[in-house]
């Protein structure tokens, strides 16, 4: 296998998750400052043009960050961040999903539309009219997710590492440094947030 990989959060969540099940995955680098990805070469193997695709060894190409996990999950024989059972793997999905509409979503075009509008407006649809507008509601739902985890359960679905944390982490991680930080009022939030930031994986 093979992970077209880059900067940003979206492989970062992919080689966080596959350091986690103790997957090798080569690399080849994708140049997005450069536009790498809208060109040709990339465009044939991932039309949408973006980063991370994974690579399989007889040329399949698998895309979606998510996808790209749960496939490095059920290839993975006795370790699954996903869930052993239907009940824990339902949890899971649960979970992401909120993540990944709720906050992922509207903070990443936050980014796009402000900070990063000049690489991005020529590549995509842009509204910087909005941007501040997906931050706060990125900001919202941070703090009904502190609310969620008040009975102080280490992750974010119970007690279990899962899909949900990587996505989260990796996008957190990134977009606090390019202007959304964590609300420090969200001590439960922050505090799992920390202990992300210290599992060997978050330097993946």
């Amino acid at each position: 296998m093979k992970l077209y990989n880059s900067m940003g959060p979206n492989p970062h969540m992919v080689r966080m998750y596959a350091a986690e099940l103790g997957v090798d995955l080569a690399m080849e680098e994708v140049d997005l400052m450069a536009g790498e990805n809208r060109q040709a070469a990339f465009l044939s193997k991932n039309p949408s043009g973006q980063s991370p695709a994974l690579e399989l060894d007889d040329g399949t190409i698998i895309a979606e960050i998510t996808t790209i996990c749960e496939y490095l999950d059920d290839i993975t024989e006795g370790k699954t961040l996903i869930g052993n059972t239907p009940e824990e793997r339902a949890i899971t999905h649960m979970w992401t999903r909120r993540v990944d509409l709720n906050i992922c979503e509207p903070m990443a075009n936050g980014f796009r539309y402000a900070e990063a509008l000049q690489l991005f407006e020529s590549r995509m649809i842009t509204l910087p009219e909005a941007a501040d507008g997906l931050k706060r509601i990125a900001q919202s739902k941070l703090q009904w997710l502190d609310e969620q985890m008040s009975d102080d359960r280490e992750f974010i679905s119970g007690n279990t590492l899962s899909m949900a944390d990587i996505l989260l982490y990796s996008m957190v991680s990134f977009f606090a440094g390019v202007g959304q930080p964590l609300n420090p009022d969200n001590t439960h939030v922050q505090g799992w947030f920390d202990r992300m930031a210290q599992r060997p994986s978050a330097q993946a």
